[in-house]
């Protein structure tokens, strides 16, 4: 095998929107970054994912100048709805929030319009990469592949993890050092994908005795519906009539005479898990995104929690390489720990709240039913709702 050297300043692991985001704002501020991914770039624009952006988020995505189409094509919603009881109550995001409002617009889009802002400035991103592994992270680190018959070795200052749940980097901190906290919950989401009319302008959340389900839109014209099932439960057992008969079941009437069905044109079951890996930081080494963190899609905390790793990185990375100044370097894990947890809460917080579980007993339901009812009733709960939401500072 013949071996290749490289050289970048940071290299990051994982070319989904945490790593594209993160290259495009350290390109902009002349800091130069190599991007690996394992899969293809249609593989990676082929995963459907969330929706829902924070401010914080898109204002991130308009400093990377990418955010032309997002402010274009993107809906602005100042509200959703909880559907329970078959009724309907509107939780006034702007009102409780002071203002602020959420942007739906797919992950799929929006990674698209970072490739192609990444592909404008030649950003180099490097695609179907095997075997990678990161050495000598406490020292001088370095980075190597494989790509076919040839081992790539990268030389670089500091090495991103943004590589996902699964990915190399979160594997590469030494155990005795990396501590692991995780919930798993005995449910999942299976989700579809139609090219129908949306059923309602804003998103529903439903808790509904059979289980939770949820009505969202990626566009005007492309719908995204969610139903609770069991973690039993396989894709081929739910052929798209069954599944939009049970959602059918779950919706307030007036929401269910409205749906419009069609074929699906993605359908996937995800289980539902909350994890947090502690420290996000190890040597030279700083784990972004799903790599550190995962949370229940309720709530839709995942892309924006990982958003925010993305900003502390950046202003950490910009301050070291233009001021000289490494208490941002120092201080990311703390930080971004901080807000993590934060979005965990928010996250098992509305999961439990929403979700029916099997096993629970009928003290747990009672407490469920009451935190609803006390949510609905109260303008200080709505805040609170509403302030996590639109997501919290960074």
């Amino acid at each position: 095998m013949t071996t290749q050297h490289m050289k970048t300043q940071v290299c990051i692991i994982g070319g989904g929107p945490s790593g594209l985001l993160l290259s495009q704002l350290l390109h902009l501020q002349n800091i130069d970054t190599i991007v690996l991914e394992k899969h293809s770039r249609e593989y990676v624009l082929a995963r459907i994912r969330a929706g829902v952006l924070e401010h914080g988020f898109a204002a991130l995505m308009r400093e990377a100048k990418c955010g032309d189409r997002m402010d274009r094509e993107g809906e602005i919603h100042n509200g959703f709805y909880i559907a329970h009881d078959n009724r309907m109550d509107r939780i006034d995001l702007h009102k409780h929030s002071g203002g602020s409002s959420v942007i739906v617009y797919g992950q799929t889009e929006l990674t698209r319009d970072l490739y192609e802002a990444r592909d404008r400035m030649n950003g180099v991103v490097i695609h179907n990469v095997e075997d990678v592994r990161l050495h000598d992270l406490t020292s001088s680190p370095y980075v190597t592949y494989r790509k076919g018959d040839e081992i790539v070795r990268i030389d670089c200052e500091y090495v991103i993890g943004a590589d996902g749940f699964h990915g190399v980097s979160r594997k590469s901190i030494p155990k005795d050092v990396l501590k692991e906290h995780e919930r798993v919950y005995p449910i999942g989401w299976l989700g579809v994908l139609s090219r129908t009319k949306p059923v309602w302008p804003e998103l529903i959340y439903c808790k509904h005795p059979r289980g939770f389900a949820l009505c969202s839109l990626r566009s005007q014209v492309l719908s995204r519906y969610y139903i609770q099932v069991p973690l039993s439960d396989k894709v081929e057992d739910w052929p798209d009539d069954a599944f939009w008969e049970e959602l059918k079941r779950r919706l307030p009437t007036e929401v269910a005479e409205r749906l419009i069905t069609g074929p699906s044109i993605e359908k996937s079951i995800a289980p539902l898990r909350s994890f947090v890996a502690e420290p996000m930081r190890w040597g030279k080494l700083f784990l972004a995104g799903d790599a550190a963190h995962i949370v229940p899609p309720t709530g839709a905390r995942g892309l924006n929690s990982a958003a925010s790793d993305i900003y502390y990185l950046y202003h950490a990375l910009v301050d070291h390489y233009k001021k000289g100044d490494d208490r941002g370097l120092d201080a990311y894990s703390q930080r971004a720990l901080a807000r993590v947890w934060k979005a965990q809460r928010f996250s098992w917080w509305m999961t439990v709240m929403l979700h029916t579980f099997p096993d629970a007993t009928s003290y747990e339901q009672g407490l469920q039913r009451t935190e609803l009812e006390y949510l609905l009733s109260s303008e200080a709960a709505l805040a609170s709702l509403a302030e996590n939401y639109v997501g919290l500072p960074f």
